[in-house]
């Protein structure tokens, strides 16, 4: 098959991750792949696997993720079988691509993709009615479709998503990486890794801790990078805590964080599926996350994981110091769960097995 995945652009986000992924896949499977951005460049360009052709409509960055010229030649030239549109930017093209193709290329098939806890903005509605399929990352996001946006249950398959970091390095240093930030053997090491992104919830989890018993060791590692991240650390400096809070930056690869961490943290407000929540579960690492769509799929409510409504601090904290506590047990259950849900080979053959379907209609 050949196979065209359309971003706005590589920023370092789980979508783009997830983009990239499923980019190296399909083209180690033996397809013609094409990743085709919006914008050039962007912090996960340079892990696209060379078998994978890259391309970019704008010939320089504009820095509009919106602004896609030359689309539909694009795909005149070398039309593909199957298109999947990646993001919200790419998600809100998918209406033009169907009306410019459908003439010329009946057989070719455009597909959706729901990833977002987002409001989605009105082309993305439209588009998502005009394609002829739609891939949700979760039950809930496909309830969302069906519930709030009159989606037929029969156009959308659920396929979650496939593990990116799917277990710790051979041989990973949990003791050099804490020594290095700081902690002691009896720090408990609360981990995030999440863009700096509005509805995060960094900012969240920096408040949250601070109200953890005095007695309780803890740091609060927020991996990853963006425009919120100054507002971040100055917080921590305001309250006292900037010795406890850490900011790694940017992870190509935060295999060892998880590594060095004992419990992943969540207060993210916009989400389908949590890419670094399950990617914690992979390393064994119970989660404590604030409720929103998808978070109850991410792990076992209740036994590797907890939610907790979000008007509920002291409840979060509370879930925090029991799920912080030793329990290989239930390191090796989350371990299990990962691999029983989101493992990278079966997920990816669930895409291909979905195009091969659509494509011979």
């Amino acid at each position: 098959m050949k196979i065209l995945l359309l971003q706005d652009w590589l920023r370092s986000g789980g979508t783009e991750r997830q983009s990239v992924l499923l980019a190296n896949a399909f083209a180690a499977a033996g397809h013609a792949v094409t990743l085709l951005t919006f914008r050039p460049g962007g912090a996960l360009a340079a892990t696209v696997d060379p078998a994978v052709t890259r391309a970019a409509l704008q010939p320089f960055d504009t820095r509009l993720d919106w602004f896609a010229p030359g689309l539909t030649r694009f795909i005149a030239r070398q039309p593909p079988d199957v298109i999947l549109c990646l993001g919200r930017m790419a998600n809100c093209y998918g209406q033009n691509i169907v009306c410019a193709t459908r003439d010329r290329w009946p057989r070719l098939a455009v597909i959706g993709t729901m990833r977002t806890g987002k409001p989605l903005p009105r082309l993305f509605r439209l588009s998502l009615r005009h394609v002829h399929h739609i891939i949700a990352n979760s039950q809930a996001a496909k309830s969302t479709l069906v519930r709030d946006h009159g989606l037929p249950d029969a156009k959308i398959t659920v396929i979650h998503n496939p593990l990116v970091f799917p277990a710790a390095p051979a041989g990973a240093d949990r003791g050099q990486l804490r020594s290095a930030l700081g902690a002691t053997p009896a720090t408990k090491v609360l981990l995030n890794v999440a863009m700096f992104r509005p509805g995060k919830g960094q900012a969240d989890l920096i408040r949250f801790a601070a109200g953890l018993p005095a007695d309780f060791p803890w740091q609060l590692w927020l991996a990853g990078d963006g425009p919120e991240r100054p507002a971040c650390t100055a917080l921590a400096r305001r309250l006292g805590l900037a010795d406890r809070v850490k900011f790694p930056g940017f992870q190509s690869d935060p295999s060892a964080l998880y590594a060095a961490a004992d419990l992943a943290v969540h207060a993210s407000r916009t989400e389908s599926l949590s890419n670094f929540l399950v990617e914690a579960q992979a390393h064994g690492l119970p989660a404590v996350a604030c409720a929103a769509q998808g978070i109850g799929e991410c792990f076992i409510p209740g036994d590797t994981g907890a939610v907790i409504p979000r008007d509920q601090p002291d409840a979060f904290r509370a879930a925090v110091l029991a799920f912080a506590a030793p329990d290989a047990a239930r390191r090796e259950r989350a371990r299990a769960f990962a691999r029983e849900n989101f493992d990278p080979g079966r997920q990816v053959q669930a895409h291909l097995d979905l195009f091969a379907r659509l494509t011979q209609a």
